[in-house]
């Protein structure tokens, strides 16, 4: 269990009432990563969701015909990864690696879920927050290859 105010100091979770808030803090924990610690990586199953409380956290993929693994995005303080184990088939979609040394507040994703399906306005607006983080990801994408494509 984390503390109910560490929860509601993230935007994630805002416009959500304490009774909603109190939940989840019941269900978090709070852990620590080590630099360059993998938390999973691209089509695992996974079965937790993180927020970064303190460091930076980087989303990768692998080339498929170089090996090369790549990363896709640096996240950091606020940010939410492993959010693709609250969504079918439950597998990441990216790899998740520490940049830095980490605290992060961890969530299992089976218990969010059956949280969510016991009260659907809830499990609602959580998926409205995950839908904008899919949103800002897919933004941040499109400017990296953008990017990339104007240094070719």
């Amino acid at each position: 269990m984390v503390s109910p105010e560490l929860i509601r100091r993230y935007p994630y979770f805002s416009g959500l009432s304490i009774d909603r808030i109190n939940l989840l803090a019941k269900i978090a924990e709070e852990v620590k990563s080590e630099q360059d610690q993998y938390f999973h990586q691209e089509g695992d199953a996974i079965s937790k969701v993180y927020i970064i409380v303190e460091g930076e956290v980087s989303l990768l993929t692998i080339l498929p015909q170089q090996g090369k693994e790549v990363v896709i995005n640096t996240i950091g303080t606020g940010d939410v990864f492993g959010w693709t184990s609250l969504l079918p088939p439950y597998t990441a979609g990216a790899g998740a690696k520490s940049r830095t040394n980490c605290k992060l507040i961890e969530f299992d994703a089976g218990d969010l879920r059956t949280k969510f399906e016991d009260d659907y306005e809830f499990g609602y607006l959580m998926m409205i927050k995950i839908a904008q983080i899919i949103r800002e990801r897919l933004d941040s994408i499109v400017i990296e290859t953008l990017a990339y494509q104007a240094e070719q």
